[in-house]
């Protein structure tokens, strides 16, 4: 059998790999953690529906992992972030998780989690020319 790699993406290929790696991951967690996998995403839209940002996570087993959040800006410093992360976080101990986690850029927003109860765990210096952390916030 001859076998080549490729970059050619389609839908089927990303979920066959992603639900084998689930799959793998379930063999290891303990029994009433298996089966825990929920998409958590939540928006800031107007009466018509313009989106003006949003936050985008999963649920996996027993944590929170955020992906991404992002807040228009002519919003900005007007506190959608922060009530993004107090839903995302209402959700999370809801769904019994143990902690939240996530990542960001020195230039993005390391002290808006800091200011949320999130703490430091890692980080990688020179990431493009910046800092790049790992937070993570017990819940």
């Amino acid at each position: 059998m001859e076998l080549s790699i490729s970059n050619e993406s389609t839908p089927s290929d990303k979920a066959y790999v992603r639900q084998k790696m689930y799959e793998f991951n379930s063999a290891h967690f303990p029994a009433e953690l298996k089966g825990r996998y929920q998409e958590v995403n939540l928006f800031v839209k107007d009466a018509e529906g313009q989106l003006f940002g949003g936050i985008l996570t999963e649920i996996a087993w027993n944590w929170m992992e955020v992906h991404y959040l992002y807040v228009s800006e002519e919003l900005r410093k007007a506190g959608y972030g922060s009530k993004l992360m107090a839903e995302a976080e209402r959700i999370a101990r809801e769904n019994k998780c143990d902690f939240i986690k996530l990542d960001t850029l020195s230039f993005q927003a390391l002290e808006f989690y800091r200011r949320l109860g999130f703490e430091v765990y890692g980080q990688i210096e020179n990431a493009g020319g910046f800092t790049h952390y790992y937070l993570k916030k017990n819940l």
